[in-house]
């Protein structure tokens, strides 16, 4: 027994042992591990992504030197900060990591390795133009690399109201404008496309959510209207939205549906000619829509879908109307 304690002791000993050296391998193993394997914060994406240009300010601080002050300093519109002891310097076009490792460097004739962190202050050089149907249209600044939604969801988002398509208005020095049917403009100083909505926010295009560049403008326009009037539930204007074009039974659904009193077989379709005093009849017969043997019919923006008023219907529907109220005074009397 005695020995077989001495046995057990022994093992014991050695399994703390080998505990420790696996524990301090780990560790090891761990240090060596390269800083790329651990994946930045949004934040130093984003500090690392952004390039400085005319108009940014920024804070910069060294160790051991207060001569750099607690205040911004801005970089001029040529693209340059002047620094405390570091001089001159053109910050344009670099990143901040950039910035401060050549800030290091002119500081290394007083000081032996400079520490030295530069922070934006105000962002101001990379401006972009969000108009239209957006919940708060006006300047913004990209912080970072910004694909079209994220810049569009900075805006608040679309409107209701929102059409189709986003145009995209791009200086030529940015390049061409990765979009199908991108083409200069008749300045020939920009680039100008558009893209879907859906194709976008649905994600069935990706590709077409491109990376935006400063000053690029970005305009969402007002949704194409169609009308619908006559005998339906709820007349009146009704915007596409997303859609491209809406047919006579998506616009009937919008006004939801036809009243009681409605004539579905001499409705027609209101279309805008050349003439702007004139509109293009097109007669439909909605019952045979709505029954599946016509085909429905696309409208156009502009379109007016008019439902007549059946007289007949309404004179019987008020004859009706007045021999209920007649039997009902009558019974009243008699009782």
């Amino acid at each position: 027994m005695k020995a077989g304690d001495a046995v057990r002791r022994k093992l014991a000993r050695w399994g703390c042992r080998w505990i420790v050296l696996a524990l301090a391998a780990a560790t090891a193993a761990w240090a060596q591990t390269p800083a790329k394997a651990i994946a930045p914060t949004a934040g130093e994406q984003a500090r690392s992504t952004y390039v400085l240009g005319p108009g940014d300010q920024i804070l910069v601080r060294v160790m051991d030197l207060e001569e750099m002050g607690k205040e911004p300093y801005q970089i001029d519109m040529r693209g340059n900060v002047n620094l405390p002891m570091a001089g001159r310097i053109h910050a344009s076009g670099l990143a901040v990591e950039e910035l401060e490792r050549e800030i290091g460097g002119r500081l290394q004739k007083y000081l032996k390795s400079p520490e030295v962190t530069v922070a934006l202050s105000e962002m101001r050089s990379q401006p972009v133009s969000v108009l239209g149907e957006v919940k708060t249209p006006g300047v913004h600044q990209l912080q970072g690399e910004k694909t079209l939604l994220e810049v569009v969801s900075q805006a608040g988002g679309l409107n209701p109201t929102a059409g189709h398509a986003i145009r995209i208005t791009r200086r030529k020095e940015w390049g061409p404008i990765p979009l199908p049917g991108a083409h200069e403009d008749e300045t020939g100083q920009y680039y100008v496309a558009e893209v879907g909505v859906k194709e976008i926010m649905e994600a069935r295009a990706p590709e077409k959510n491109i990376l935006v560049k400063p000053n690029d403008v970005i305009t969402v326009p007002k949704g194409e209207l169609v009308y619908v009037m006559g005998a339906v539930k709820k007349s009146g204007g009704f915007v596409l939205g997303d859609r491209e074009t809406v047919t006579v039974l998506q616009a009937l659904s919008m006004a939801e549906g036809m009243d009681s009193y409605a004539q579905s077989g001499h409705a027609k379709i209101l279309r805008r000619t050349s003439d702007p005093e004139k509109r293009q009849e097109i007669a439909l017969n909605l019952k045979r829509i709505i029954e599946g043997r016509d085909h429905d019919v696309e409208m156009q923006s502009d379109d007016i879908l008019f439902v007549p008023l059946s007289g007949g219907k309404k004179a019987l529907a008020r004859t009706a109307e007045a021999a209920l109220s007649i039997g009902t005074g009558l019974a009243i009397y008699t009782r």
